[in-house]
């Protein structure tokens, strides 16, 4: 075998050698050899909306998890969170893709043509008012206890979402959710660890905790309430309506917190699903600039 020069030249090979492995024509296409028709009954635009809504919560929620590289506790946490983050990014870009699939860019894109692939032009070439993310990811990080609260309730919020969409009338969102429910069971765990060891261990860990919990509870606001697609689509087999999953999430987050001798704060009264409708803070188009800058300063980019 030639030695390869680079790991950059070992990337390029690995693909083709297309010279675009950062981003691009570089990467074998996400829904190869699925079957990506949209089930009968069913409106494209209603299913691409949702698969926004999912999609971007995870890409959203992985960026920020990123921020913690190189600045995490410990070094085995840096590279426990990396890998979460790396799992989100991988939900995300199936999202994504079958987003695309269904036409909501309003125009067909093939690699064939040296343009950019869906998942790619959905990631970074959105604007913020078109994220479908809410604001329980968008949030910043706050301290590492705050994190790991927040990845908490992100990750048993979506796990039981996803739980449920193993079942959609939709084969791709049912694939997509099957795997990824492995994934959201070890990210809750994980954080459920952390919530634990700071809850109920030091005086200066349990006052973080607390103050983890206080911050992110109120993002809870939005999660349950359920858009007007995300309505259709559940009463069609397609979707989760999130009202329905509020028992569940709330049970696992108060026993969760009880064992870590955290007080359980107020639940919020349900509020529109702002984000889910486009409406965001500064925290994400601050998010999105770091996130989509080299992409969109280098819009078809080789390296």
């Amino acid at each position: 075998m030639a030695h390869e020069e680079t790991v950059y030249d070992a990337l390029d090979h690995a693909h083709g050698g297309e010279g675009q492995w950062a981003f691009g024509t570089g990467f074998d296409e996400p829904l190869a050899g699925v079957d990506t028709t949209v089930p009968e009954g069913i409106d494209p635009a209603d299913l691409g909306a949702y698969c926004l809504m999912l999609g971007d919560d995870a890409l959203v929620l992985a960026q920020r998890l990123t921020q913690w590289v190189t600045a995490s506790p410990e070094l085995e946490e840096e590279v426990a969170v990396a890998n979460v983050a790396l799992d989100l990014l991988g939900q995300a870009r199936l999202l994504l893709a079958r987003a695309g699939s269904v036409g909501v860019l309003g125009r067909s894109r093939t690699r064939a043509t040296g343009s950019i692939p869906d998942e790619d032009a959905l990631a970074f070439f959105r604007d913020p008012d078109e994220f479908r993310s809410t604001g329980l990811v968008e949030a910043p990080n706050g301290d590492f206890g705050q994190t790991m609260v927040r990845l908490l309730v992100a990750a048993t919020t979506r796990l039981a979402v996803f739980a449920q969409l193993r079942t959609s009338r939709d084969p791709v969102l049912a694939a997509i959710a099957a795997k990824g429910v492995n994934e959201l069971t070890y990210h809750r765990d994980h954080a459920a660890r952390w919530v634990l060891r700071l809850g109920d261990g030091t005086e200066e860990s349990h006052r973080r905790g607390q103050a983890g919990a206080d911050a992110v509870w109120p993002l809870l606001a939005e999660v349950f309430s359920p858009t007007d697609v995300e309505q259709r689509l559940t009463a069609a087999g397609i979707a989760v309506d999130p009202a329905g999953t509020r028992d569940e999430v709330t049970g696992v987050l108060t026993q969760v917190l009880g064992q870590a001798t955290l007080g359980v704060p107020a639940w919020p009264a349900d509020a529109p699903p702002r984000g889910r409708l486009g409406e965001h803070g500064p925290e994400l188009t601050e998010l999105l600039a770091d996130l989509q800058g080299l992409a969109r300063q280098h819009p078809a980019a080789t390296w």
